[in-house]
C-alpha cells in the first residue's frame, strides 16, 4: 500500500527517516504520486522536478549523516518566485517564461542543506501581485476545500499543495499577506517572519522593503521547524539581520507564561464577516480561559494602512520591474521596428493586467511633482504605523485578530473589482509595513466548512512568542474537537 502523506508531518517524517522506518525515496515517491493523482484537480504546481527530487532522495538514503538532518527526506514545494538553479523561475509571468535560474535562493539552499527535498514549483499571482492566485499567466489554482473557491494569494499554489496533501511543507513570500491569507483560506499555519529574519537573495522582487520569505505547513511545529532551517544572516542579502537563530520548534512547546494579548478595537467591526468574527471571538474566550489576558488596544493610524501599502508597494514594483525590458533576460517581443518598439511590445505582451495596473500606479506616484505628495507622505505614515505597534507592545506581548475579513471567496468574485480584492489584505498589510513577524493559525470553520484563520503579530524577532500563541490556539482547537460528540 502506498504511503499517505496526509498521515505525516514534516517533523514525524524526518524522525521516521532518521530512525530507518522509512526512506527519503519512499517519501519522495509518495509526494510524486500524490501530485500525479491530486494536482490535476487543484492546479498547485507549475513544474514538478521528479528526476532531481529522486536523485536527492537517493543521496540522502545513501548517507547515514544526511538521514539525521532536521528535514531529512521531507517533500516540500517552492513558490515559483524563488530561484532553483537550473530550473525555470517564472514568477507566474509570461515575462519570465523562458528564464532558467543560474543560482539557488538562500532560503531554498538552507532547506536542502537541512535535508528537505524540493518536489517542484507552485503557482502564484503574477510577480506575487494578487490575493487569489487568479492573476497567474499559466493556470488556475483552486482551494482544496472547495474547488469553486480561490486558495488565496499570492502564495496560493504553495498553500494548495500542502492543504491537498501533495507535500508536507512549502515556502511562500509575503509582501502584504501573501503567506498568511492563503494559509487562512486553506486551513494551514503560515508565517511571515520579521523583515530581515530570512534572506531574500534569490527571491524575485516585488516590493523590496516589504517582501519576506516564509514557511507554510499543517502544524505549528512544522512551521517552527521550517523557520529554524531558513532563518539567519546571509552575506548575499544586506537586509538580513545578524541575530541568533533559536531552535523555534523546541521553544514552541515552552510555557509562554502569563500572556497579555491585544485585540485592535477596529478589527472586529462591521466590515468583518459574522462567522469569522464569531470564530475569532470564540478562540479569544478560550485563550482567556486558558489564562491569557485579552485587552482592547488602539492602532490609531491603522486605518491608513491599505492606502499606504498600495502606494509604497506599487512604487517599489514600478522600480523593480523596470529591469524587464527584453534585453538582459526573460521574454523579448518578436520583430520590433526599433529599440523603443521592442521595449513597448515586450512589456505590453509580457505583463498581465494586474501587473500593468500596479506599474502604472507606481510610476505615476514616483513621477516629478507627485513623489512627495504620495510616496513621501506614505513613508511618513508608515513610520507612524510602526510607532503605533511599538506603543502597543509596551502593553501587550502579542496582537491577535482575524487574518482575513472573509473565508475563501468564489473564483471570479473579485476579479473585476481591484479595490475589493485589495481589501482582502486589510488585516495583514500592517505587519509588512512595520516589518513585524505574524502568523496565521486555523481557529475554526464557517457553515460551509471553509477554514478561518487567526492572526498573531509579534515584536521584532519574537517569532518564538507568536508561535507559542499559535500552538495554544492549535491545542485548544484540538481539545475542542476531541471533546465534541
Amino acid at each position: 500500500m502506498s504511503l499517505d502523506l496526509s498521515c505525516l508531518t514534516c517533523a514525524s517524517a524526518a524522525r521516521a527517516v532518521a530512525a530507518g522506518k522509512m526512506t527519503a525515496t519512499e517519501l519522495t515517491e509518495a509526494a510524486l504520486a500524490a501530485v500525479a493523482a491530486r494536482d490535476p484537480g487543484v492546479g498547485a504546481f507549475l513544474e514538478v522536478h521528479a528526476e532531481r527530487a529522486l536523485r536527492r532522495a537517493s543521496e540522502i538514503d545513501a548517507s547515514p549523516e544526511a538521514r539525521q538532518a532536521p528535514l531529512a527526506g521531507v517533500p516540500v514545494a517552492l513558490k515559483d518566485n524563488l530561484c532553483l538553479r537550473g530550473q525555470r523561475t517564472t514568477a507566474g509571468s509570461r515575462m519570465l517564461a523562458p528564464f532558467s535560474a543560474p543560482y539557488t535562493a538562500s532560503a531554498v539552499a538552507r532547506l536542502e542543506v537541512n535535508g528537505a527535498i524540493c518536489i517542484g514549483k507552485t503557482n502564484l499571482d503574477e510577480f506575487a501581485m494578487g490575493s487569489s492566485t487568479e492573476n497567474s499567466a499559466f493556470k488556475l489554482t483552486v482551494n482544496p476545500h472547495d474547488p469553486s473557491r480561490v486558495p488565496g494569494g499570492s502564495s496560493g499554489g504553495s498553500a494548495a499543495a500542502v492543504a491537498s496533501g501533495q507535500v508536507l511543507g512549502a515556502l511562500g513570500s509575503d509582501t502584504g499577506g501573501s503567506i498568511r491569507q492563503p494559509a487562512s483560506f486553506c486551513g494551514l499555519v503560515g508565517l511571515k517572519p520579521t523583515y530581515g529574519r530570512v534572506s531574500r537573495y534569490g527571491l524575485v522582487a516585488f516590493a523590496s522593503s516589504l517582501d519576506q520569505v516564509g514557511p507554510m505547513g499543517r502544524t505549528v511545529d512544522d512551521v517552527a521547524l521550517l523557520l529554524s532551517a531558513i532563518a539567519g544572516h546571509d552575506p548575499n542579502d544586506s537586509t538580513t539581520a545578524d541575530e541568533p537563530v533559536p531552535d523555534y520548534r523546541s521553544l514552541v512547546t515552552d510555557d509562554p507564561g502569563s500572556l497579555k494579548l491585544g485585540i485592535p478595537r477596529d478589527w472586529l467591526d462591521a466590515g468583518l464577516n459574522a462567522e469569522v468574527r464569531g470564530a475569532v471571538e470564540d478562540v479569544l474566550a478560550r485563550l482567556e480561559g486558558a489564562g491569557a489576558r485579552i485587552e482592547a488596544i488602539d492602532l490609531p493610524h491603522e486605518r491608513y494602512a491599505i492606502a499606504t501599502y498600495y502606494i509604497i508597494a506599487t512604487a517599489e514594483a514600478s522600480s523593480n520591474l523596470a529591469r524587464y525590458d527584453g534585453v538582459r533576460y526573460g521574454a523579448r517581443a518578436e520583430n520590433p521596428r526599433d529599440l523603443a518598439d521592442m521595449y513597448s511590445k515586450t512589456r505590453s505582451e509580457g505583463f498581465g493586467a494586474e501587473v500593468k495596473r500596479r506599474i502604472l500606479l507606481g510610476t505615476f506616484l514616483l513621477s516629478e511633482g507627485y513623489y512627495e505628495a504620495y510616496y513621501g507622505r506614505a513613508q511618513r505614515v508608515r513610520t507612524l504605523i510602526r510607532q503605533d505597534f511599538e506603543t502597543a507592545f509596551t502593553k501587550v506581548d502579542a496582537i491577535v485578530g482575524p487574518t482575513s475579513p472573509t473565508t475563501a471567496f468564489p473564483l471570479g468574485e473579485k476579479a473585476d473589482d481591484p479595490l475589493a480584492m485589495y481589501l482582502s489584505d486589510v488585516y495583514t498589510v500592517t505587519a509588512n509595513l512595520a516589518g513585524l513577524p505574524a502568523v496565521s493559525v486555523p481557529c475554526g470553520n464557517d457553515a460551509d466548512g471553509l477554514p478561518i484563520g487567526l492572526q498573531v503579530i509579534g515584536k521584532p524577532f519574537d517569532e518564538a512568542r507568536i508561535l507559542q500563541v499559535a500552538r495554544m490556539v492549535e491545542d485548544l482547537r484540538a481539545a475542542t474537537t476531541r471533546s465534541s460528540p
